[in-house]
């Protein structure tokens, strides 16, 4: 699946420098699904110098040619909907649904880019020298790194590049080594949209190789990553030396509260295939379930019955609800953090095991804990896997204060039918988004980031255009 593309450098597909390569590894066989180039040192630098050629034309073309130019992506990305899918389900285990969703909400990220494009503009002041105003204008920043990680493989690169695009920037992606296809396949319609050489391009390689030499270049103007809290502050600290731009959306670990005036069937309709989505392995999922006493049993019974029901598989089967974890660490993760709870006094209401019948493979069963502590491992980190963490509360003051026990502030959630109750649980929970009744944060119209150890800046929305953009202003005075 990998042998028509490979590192995507200077306007063309080709093969590192040195020929070397590296298997991809299915997460539903464990077995490879092709090889693809690690790009070397001197890939790198050839990156960073056809980006800076093409930044000097892409930026010169103008706002409106600019937004003709993601609208053409857009369209490539449309007519190869089908092959997207099965390549994101190949790749990362997703079942096949959730991988035509994702490729939907990058295409609306192209869509809504193309048209802020258009609004790029600036404003006039007027001054109090004499014959003077004020001109504010918007610029793009320059070259940018696209860094993201392998469990959103289209949203995340899709993130970064359309408002990078928008803004007039050139981009260098660096995508997961576990799912570098997804990354291949949307960079190849960027190159059928037309797009001048150097503007998009694409490293697959280790660390050394790639990230080093793109963190050390002062050409290299502004950085986003999609990864750990641990990798976000060393590209931080990296990003320091040359004073480059960082956007930064790091790990979470979501409560959930239950108040006890919620639409219990409402909640546990899409509380639980949300849950357990990609595995599990979503940075916005809710980990903790904070239930009032009032309903917790109730609750435990049917998100046991649903999570019980849910057909574990291959993402290509079409009946599939979930499929496996990425990688046999991920696997044995899970497995450690369940253990470590039951050790420590949790009860074992559902799942918590490899899921039987497969042969190969990183399947988990969705899995349900309750009796739960906050200050056990399950509660305290991000399990990032199928896990949910139940517990009770008995007043409104509690679940917002449990709630608020983590230096993570990425997403949060409540459900309630009281505005009053809703008003205040947005006001008072530390996170960067705050769903009520609800669990749908990606949106290209809307600003998408956390606060605290979760991250600096946001994704979509207007909002997602501001890092990729300078501001100048210029005293003008006609004597």
């Amino acid at each position: 699946m990998y042998q028509s593309y490979g590192l995507f450098l200077d306007g063309a597909w080709r093969a590192a420098s040195n020929g070397a390569s590296a298997p991809v590894l299915s997460p539903v066989t464990d077995q490879p699904l092709g090889k693809v180039p690690l790009a070397t040192a001197a890939d790198t630098a050839e990156a960073i110098d056809a980006a800076e050629r093409g930044l000097a034309v892409w930026r010169a073309l103008g706002n409106f040619a600019r937004a003709d130019a993601l609208h053409r992506i857009a369209d490539e990305m449309t007519r190869r909907r089908d092959e997207a899918a099965r390549m994101i389900s190949s790749e990362t285990g997703k079942p096949l649904a959730q991988a035509e969703r994702e490729w939907g909400l990058s295409i609306d990220q192209f869509r809504w880019y193309a048209e802020e494009a258009r609004r790029i503009s600036g404003r006039i002041v007027e001054s109090r020298v004499l014959g003077g105003r004020f001109e504010i204008t918007s610029e793009p920043v320059g070259v940018c790194a696209a860094f993201t990680a392998w469990n959103f493989p289209a949203a995340l690169v899709a993130r970064k590049v359309a408002p990078a695009l928008a803004a007039g920037c050139a981009t260098i992606v660096r995508p997961s080594s576990q799912t570098p296809g997804v990354a291949m396949l949307m960079v190849d319609c960027c190159r059928a949209g037309n797009l001048p050489a150097g503007v998009v391009q694409l490293l697959v390689g280790p660390t050394d190789a790639t990230y080093a030499p793109l963190m050390a270049d002062k050409r290299v103007r502004k950085v986003s990553l999609t990864g750990s809290t641990r990798v976000g502050q060393q590209m931080i600290r990296d990003a320091a030396a040359t004073v480059k731009k960082v956007s930064m959306e790091l790990g979470g670990n979501a409560p959930l509260i239950i108040y006890d005036d919620a639409d219990l069937d409402l909640a546990l309709n899409v509380s639980v295939p949300t849950k357990f989505a990609n595995a599990g392995q979503v940075c916005v999922t809710a980990d903790r379930f904070y239930v009032h006493e009032s309903l917790h049993d109730a609750f435990v019974e049917g998100f046991v019955a649903r999570a019980q029901a849910l057909k574990v598989g291959d993402g290509l089967d079409p009946t599939t609800q979930m499929g496996p974890l990425i990688s046999r660490r991920r696997l044995e993760e899970i497995e450690g953090i369940v253990a470590d709870a039951i050790k420590a006094g949790a009860t074992l209401a559902s799942g918590g095991k490899r899921a039987s019948g497969f042969n190969a493979g990183h399947f988990h069963e969705p899995t349900v804990l309750t009796d739960v502590t906050d200050d056990m491992r399950v509660m305290a980190e991000e399990n990032f896997g199928p896990i949910a963490a139940i517990t009770r509360f008995t007043s409104d003051d509690e679940a917002l204060s449990r709630a608020n026990s983590t230096d993570m502030g990425l997403s949060a959630y409540a459900f309630t039918r009281s505005p009053q109750r809703a008003r205040r649980t947005v006001a008072e929970l530390k996170a960067g988004m705050v769903g009520i009744n609800s669990f749908a944060m990606a949106a290209a119209e809307a600003p998408f980031g956390g606060t605290a150890f979760s991250g600096l800046g946001r994704e979509g929305g207007p909002e997602g255009i501001d890092a990729y953009l300078d501001t100048k202003l210029a005293q003008m005075v006609w004597l």
